[in-house]
């Protein structure tokens, strides 16, 4: 696991051990990245389900302005990554669940352009993070948010806001969603 451009090139980041945590391959981020072009650029970033941090560092070292990162189990790790790659100026981090932590930076207005969520597969955890972020509260106008899941989960939740732009299938194991805030789509 690296960053694989921008001002942390090639800088390697530190990985849990064990299999709890299902960091995004290279190749997946390389790919994301390529498709996402310079969309990261002055963005307020959100990395929830967060594992390495790799997702919100590799979009801080191509331009984002700041990043979030929450995930309830790797915050020392993501820390421990954001110094090694310079970038923790940048960075805020939060240990704790990802939904609570969400229901907070709502109430305190933060808003973000881009949102990665990359959780466990097949615990329905993208499916309930996908319906939060739904309700827009989180997204700024026209915010994309990038949902990594099993290749075969395939039954999205019913939305008013997000608009699927995009799904790209890695293999067999990995799909990505790319979804894009409307927020005059369905009212709720």
């Amino acid at each position: 696991m690296r960053i694989i451009t921008g001002s942390a090139r090639g800088a390697k980041l530190k990985t849990p051990k064990g299999m709890a945590t299902r960091p995004t391959s290279d190749r997946v981020k390389e790919s994301l990245f390529s498709i996402l072009g310079n969309e990261v650029l002055g963005k307020r970033i959100l990395d929830i389900f967060a594992g390495t941090g790799g997702l919100g560092l590799e979009a801080l070292s191509r331009g984002a302005e700041r990043a979030c990162f929450i995930d309830k189990a790797t915050a020392d790790i993501i820390k421990f990554n954001a110094e090694h790659t310079h970038l923790a100026d940048k960075s805020e981090i939060y240990k704790g669940d990802v939904f609570s932590l969400m229901d907070r930076l709502m109430v305190q207005g933060k808003q973000f352009d881009l949102v990665f969520c990359d959780p466990p597969y097949h615990l329905g955890l993208w499916e309930k993070a996908l319906l939060q972020l739904d309700k827009g509260r989180l997204l700024a106008p026209d915010a994309l948010v990038i949902v990594e899941q099993g290749g075969d989960e395939n039954a999205l939740p019913e939305l008013n806001h997000l608009k699927l732009l995009r799904n790209q299938t890695y293999g067999k194991t990995t799909q990505i969603n790319i979804f894009e805030y409307r927020q005059e789509m369905k009212e709720e």
